[in-house]
């Protein structure tokens, strides 16, 4: 990624995929490094950590992938927190952000969310800790509009898709500009290119999960550009180098 008249790959930023996993023997990684953990929960609610993080679905493989394609030097991180259904719950989505931003990670990816707003409190709380350690949680909006968390959080950076984004291009629908009063739970968030499908599996996964995934990797590039810049700051940046809206964008 081009910043400020130099390239930028995402060399020595640890990125979080929180999800089902990475197969770090996956070709389109490349040999990345990969560490990580699965987490579970007791019968009591506590959390359980383990050290096996292999894929057990994919999901997480092509999350990685994408996240590579714009970050090819980014260390990447595997937090599992779903199994072979991919489910998880708010509550492991919770610990999967403690687990990582404690163990070095700079951004946090979240190909998922939750419509719980009973959950919302916990999440919040979670990404506020992370942003004070300074970490970027971002996070796949719901691919119809509706409430996501933790995209919907102010912590977080939401980002939704549209096939008619280019892959290079992304747009960010600024408040200011796009009142949530119109434009619903899109205000405030970024649109990126989320509908190709990877190279290796011809029916990968497709929306904002994959938009979320290649903005995590822009995210590692300016880290390591700006890497003593606050959380907020790095953010900034990425909405900097987006491009504005036109109202026939929405939601796919």
């Amino acid at each position: 990624m081009r910043f400020r008249g130099c390239e930028y790959t995402g060399a020595g930023v640890s990125v979080a995929v929180i999800d089902s996993g990475i197969d770090g023997s996956d070709p389109r990684l490349g040999g990345a490094s990969v560490r990580g953990w699965n987490i579970q929960l007791g019968a009591t609610g506590h959390a359980l950590i383990g050290s096996d993080c292999d894929d057990v679905h994919g999901h997480g493989t092509d999350v990685a992938a994408a996240i590579r394609t714009t970050a090819p030097d980014a260390d990447l991180v595997a937090v599992r927190v779903m199994e072979a259904g991919l489910r998880t719950t708010a509550d492991l989505m919770a610990a999967g952000i403690e687990t990582a931003f404690r163990n070095g990670a700079r951004v946090i990816n979240l190909s998922m969310g939750t419509p719980n707003m009973g959950k919302a409190l916990l999440l919040r709380d979670t990404c506020a800790l992370a942003a004070e350690a300074g970490a970027i949680v971002i996070a796949a909006a719901h691919p119809r509009g509706d409430r996501a968390y933790p995209a919907d959080l102010p912590e977080t950076v939401g980002v939704s898709a549209h096939p008619d984004c280019p892959l290079d291009k992304f747009y960010f629908f600024t408040p200011h500009r796009f009142p949530s009063g119109e434009w619903g739970h899109l205000s405030g968030k970024f649109l990126a290119h989320g509908h190709q499908r990877l190279q290796g599996r011809p029916a990968g996964f497709q929306g904002p999960g994959l938009g979320t995934a290649y903005l995590a990797g822009r995210l590692a590039c300016l880290i390591q550009a700006m890497p003593d810049a606050a959380p907020v700051d790095v953010v900034a940046a990425l909405q900097n180098q987006a491009l504005s809206p036109v109202p026939e964008l929405g939601y796919a």
